[in-house]
């Protein structure tokens, strides 16, 4: 096999990611973070290393256009992305972190057949190439939570249910809406999301009873403090048109202030923090248009109201607040592909019409 360095201009990558201290390859922390190769061979593999906090680790592969999903486990290991490819064609392999920061996966390498041709996967102009946003310039950020990762999305036969119990098979977030808007629009993508995750420290879900919230999350690179250091993200590295903020949901744990006491100090504590955040955005993207919303996954209609109120005292007109048609009385369990697929069309015809009149 030959052997293709992590960092060979030839791979395309996207997603937040930097080099890990640890072991020279790339980190990747975020779900939706991915690399594309194109290449004239028969096998395809990669040297990783693992590092998981909870659930088993699931990666996402695309060989020609076939989704597959493989389970690593922790430490380094070579892993078979594909084998038994006809070596005449060029053949496109989409390698993607289907899962939240509950995992980092690092990425030392990728080997190939010794007669196998690379090409540059950044000047490809297939279909794949086209969603993922390749050449066109889109580019779309999310803020959110274990919806906007696609957490519990192939449990397609709890459509509109509860969620079935789990060790984190059907997380993909391939099938999250998030993604899914992004490939309708042809944009790349970041998805700095995480489940569990509320907007202020000390409430939501994520890394209970000591939780982190978005608040101190979102300018991160290595985002997961149990995992590993966390590190700053440089934010003109990556600049979006579109930033989602998609937060709301698990705020109201382990107490509904806002649905209780909407004129309490933690509902205007709430308010004036999530204020903040958006002014934190626009001081990173000046020009971008911040998209603020929930999600169909039920929910009190107080968190609507106070993200309405918010953007209404921001008054500025690159930040708009955008209900889905069934916003927050679509599911009491995650939003499944069918849903996430309903809320992309309605998204990205929504970003559509704000992108249209400027």
């Amino acid at each position: 096999m030959k052997k293709i360095d992590y960092d060979d201009s030839r791979i395309h990558y996207c997603g937040r990611m930097e080099k890990d201290p640890e072991c020279e390859g790339y980190r990747w922390v975020f779900a939706a973070s991915l690399a594309l190769i194109r290449f004239q061979g028969s096998s395809l593999r990669a040297e990783i290393s693992v590092k998981r906090e909870g659930w088993d680790v699931f990666l996402g592969v695309i060989v020609d256009g076939i989704q597959s999903k493989l389970e690593v486990k922790e430490g380094r290991s070579e892993i078979v992305l594909a084998e038994g490819l006809d070596p005449d064609r060029i053949h496109e392999v989409l390698f993607f972190k289907r899962m939240d920061t509950m995992n980092i996966i690092t990425i030392m390498s990728f080997q190939v057949d010794d007669d196998a041709v690379v090409f540059d996967a950044n000047k490809s102009r297939s279909i794949l190439a086209s969603e993922l946003g390749i050449r066109s310039g889109r580019r779309i950020e999310f803020f959110g939570d274990s919806v906007s990762c696609g957490e519990v999305s192939e449990a397609v036969l709890y459509t509109g249910k509860e969620d079935p119990a789990h060790n984190g098979e059907y997380s993909n977030s391939w099938y999250s809406y998030a993604w899914m808007t992004a490939r309708k629009l042809h944009a790349e993508i970041h998805d700095t999301s995480q489940g569990g995750i509320a907007l202020l420290d000390g409430i939501g879900w994520y890394h209970e009873p000591e939780q982190d919230g978005m608040e101190s999350f979102f300018d991160k690179c290595q985002a997961n403090k149990r995992l590993a250091p966390a590190t700053d993200w440089d934010f003109s590295k990556w600049t979006p048109q579109i930033v989602v903020i998609a937060l709301g949901q698990n705020d109201s744990h382990p107490i509904d202030f806002m649905k209780d006491d909407y004129s309490g100090s933690m509902a205007v504590k709430w308010r004036d923090r999530y204020a903040w955040f958006i002014n934190q955005l626009l001081s990173h993207y000046s020009v971008a248009k911040i998209i603020c919303t929930t999600t169909i996954l039920n929910h009190d209609s107080s968190w609507d109201k106070a993200i309405d109120e918010v953007v209404k005292g921001i008054d500025n007109p690159q930040v708009t607040h955008f209900l889905y048609s069934k916003n927050g009385c679509g599911t009491p369990g995650h939003i499944r592909v069918s849903e996430a697929d309903q809320m992309s069309d309605e998204l990205a015809s929504y970003i559509d019409y704000i992108m249209s009149v400027g």
